[in-house]
């Protein structure tokens, strides 16, 4: 596309007028019509775009044909309906109350996004603490590194302000992988440029354009830049700026609405503005990224792809700051079902047969559990209770049904007829456990053997939310600080429970507690206390059921505080920092309570051995600028980090019995 001057601007509302000939757009998205040099097709929502009635109505095909990713070319895609992933869970998604990952947690993710084949993973932001920064290096010297046999290999980035110091640390972590790339923001919007930046439109583009072109300095070719805010920001400002760092050396544009008050018609035209606007453009690629204030995330990111958007900034199971980000499997599924016929032929290089797993992956590691309606992902995203829904799903799957949950890596029913039972062994429990999206190494598998064992002495037939269950507690889990080697309960009508706790800690001492409570899993806990000695007090314990029946496996959710310690609060509601793990157990349910509490210690050891190392724990939103510092108050600032050290943090756990 040509540069245009300011007083040739036109918005891109007025292409239809202008250009008679052209190929004719549905009216419901003929506000999207893009610069009348390129054609891209562009639309408002997936919900929208299959309500369009000028449209032919072919089949609800759920995939598409198998294409080539593009060569990866920093500021360019060969192909001009191939869309980039850029998966930001691993920052932007951690930015969630309570999802913080440790270093090992983020690279197990890391390698699941692999599998996934996203095109970029925003691993982290390196000037955030000294923890961040490592697990951005090893990200980038490992994943970063993972070249597949296509020559695939993911992007690593890290997120840094326009600040030297922050992009310098950036460009630290990520110098180690094969396409490193930095990707830096400033404000735009009048309201965050007056109250948070306090700086004039000048003094921002000045900042962005030095900060890209010294990004590009330190020998990064691939330079992310985002107006933060870019959804309330003025338009001619917002050209202005990003004509001013493609000049200095951007090669991708992410156009952020930040607060997520865009409607899909509002964001789509925001794309299609800035394709059609701004100078240069045609040399770089425009980026969405959508937040999920208003419920609208993914349907503001398919009218931007739909625009002329080549680049989608999601995250696993939609995570993420306030009400979290466009959810990927959301966005992906929804290319791979109506990319073909409705989005212009649109299509990702994603492996959606892993999203199963990375989903569950995620959902662990983070705390954050996924609501059972949750499209793609939830429990109930594939079940029919409707009797007239299951007459029809009997007669034809595709009647209610525009998603195979095979598409997905969720298998329903096991193909090849095997059935897991007590007598099964290693070889069909690894074969079925990589069905289901699982490779397992054999101390893994082997510790996951002995309690396939377990379940399958008490059940007939060990179904799949079984075995996820159990990998659950072996693949997702932390070192080993304290293990429940043996419990005993007494209790009954005639007189106060006591327990009997036996510990093993990590040098293989063992330890041994004994206690008298209100009930059963109350003296078992007031035991585990007397050998931890922990100051903690129970905030909330549930218990609900996994799978069906009288022998099913169930969740026990355990909520603990630590005592008379500064609490991290978040910035907006002053709510506590908390953090949730899972576990899976199938003992009884005092021996899982139990086994639940000490797991939760093991977890508060190892955030005591951060403090106690000095490593610095910042809990920094990006769109908000908003901090939680150790005395529990919030504070706004834009040049330098408010760093603090976790002393203690409310925690949650959940366990299996």
């Amino acid at each position: 596309m040509a540069a245009v001057s300011p007083a040739s601007r036109f918005s891109a509302s007025q292409f239809s007028a202008a250009n008679p000939k052209a190929k004719p757009f549905p009216s419901s998205f003929i506000q999207f019509r893009l610069s009348p040099s390129r054609h891209f097709p562009s639309s408002s929502s997936a919900a929208a775009a299959a309500a369009v009635p000028s449209l032919p109505r072919k089949s609800f095909s759920t995939s598409i044909s198998c294409s080539v990713r593009p060569e990866y070319i920093p500021n360019r895609i060969s192909d001009p309906h191939y869309v980039r992933v850029f998966d930001t869970t691993l920052r932007d998604g951690e930015q969630s109350p309570g999802a913080t990952m440790t270093s090992k947690e983020k690279l197990d993710i890391a390698r699941q996004l692999i599998k996934l084949g996203v095109d970029v993973i925003e691993a982290g932001f390196p000037a955030a603490s000294k923890d961040d920064f490592e697990a951005v290096k090893a990200i980038a010297e490992e994943i970063g590194n993972a070249v597949d046999e296509d020559g695939y290999v993911p992007v690593i980035c890290g997120l840094s302000r326009c600040n030297e110091k922050d992009i310098r640390t950036a460009w630290d972590a990520v110098k180690y992988a094969k396409r490193p790339r930095i990707h830096t923001f400033i404000a735009t919007s009048p309201i965050h440029m007056k109250y948070k930046l306090r700086k004039s439109k000048e003094e921002v583009v000045e900042i962005a354009r030095s900060m890209v072109s010294f990004a590009r300095s330190l020998g990064c070719e691939d330079v992310e830049f985002s107006p933060e805010d870019a959804g309330r920001s003025d338009r001619e400002f917002l050209y202005q700026i990003l004509e001013e760092v493609i000049k200095a050396g951007a090669t991708t544009l992410n156009i952020p609405d930040t607060v997520g008050i865009n409607l899909p018609s509002e964001f789509g035209q925001l794309i299609a503005d800035i394709k059609a606007n701004t100078p240069g453009i045609e040399n770089v690629i425009i980026s969405t990224h959508c937040q999920n204030d208003l419920g609208l995330s993914t349907a503001n990111t398919l009218a931007g792809a739909y625009s002329g958007a080549r680049q989608v900034e999601v995250t696993i199971n939609g995570i993420g700051e306030r009400a979290g980000n466009a959810s990927l499997e959301e966005v992906v599924m929804a290319i791979k079902c109506r990319g073909e016929h409705v989005l212009g032929g649109l299509y990702t290089g994603i492996n959606t047969k892993h999203i199963t797993m990375a989903s569950k992956m995620v959902e662990d590691y983070s705390g954050l559990q996924v609501q059972p309606h949750k499209a793609i992902v939830g429990a109930n995203a594939f079940a029919h209770e409707s009797g007239i829904h299951q007459d029809g799903m009997l007669k034809h799957k595709g009647t209610y049904e525009i998603i195979s949950p095979e598409d997905i890596g969720l298998e329903r029913a096991n193909e090849a007829g095997i059935v897991l039972g007590k007598l099964s062994g290693r070889h069909a429990l690894r074969d079925r456990l990589k069905e289901l999206g699982y490779e397992l190494d054999d101390q893994q598998l082997g510790n996951i053997f002995w309690r396939f064992k377990a379940v399958a002495e008490q059940k007939k037939r060990v179904t799949d939310a079984d075995l996820i269950a159990l990998v659950s507690d072996e693949v997702f889990q932390p070192e080993t600080v304290w293990k429940l080697h043996d419990l005993q309960v007494t209790c009954g009508t005639l007189g106060l429970s006591t327990a009997t706790v036996k510990l093993t800690d990590a040098d293989g001492e063992e330890h041994i507690g004994c206690a008298v409570g209100t009930g059963p899993v109350d003296s078992a806990y007031k035991a585990v206390d007397l050998i931890v000695k922990e100051e903690a007090t129970l905030m909330e314990y549930s218990m609900n059921a996994v799978t069906e029946g009288i022998d099913a496996i169930a969740t026990t959710r355990v909520l603990i505080r630590g005592e008379n310690k500064h609490t991290p609060t978040h910035a907006l509601t002053d709510e506590p920092f908390e953090r949730t793990f899972r576990y899976w157990e199938t003992f009884s349910f005092q021996f899982n309570s139990c086994r639940t509490l000490v797991d939760i210690y093991t977890h508060m050891h190892y955030i005591k051995h951060i403090a106690s190392t000095g490593t610095q724990i910042l809990c920094f939103s990006l769109y908000e600028q908003r901090f939680w510092g150790r005395d529990g108050h919030s504070g706004l600032q834009c040049e330098g980090l408010h760093q603090c050290t976790e002393q203690d943090v409310s925690i949650q756990a959940t366990g299996a019995s």
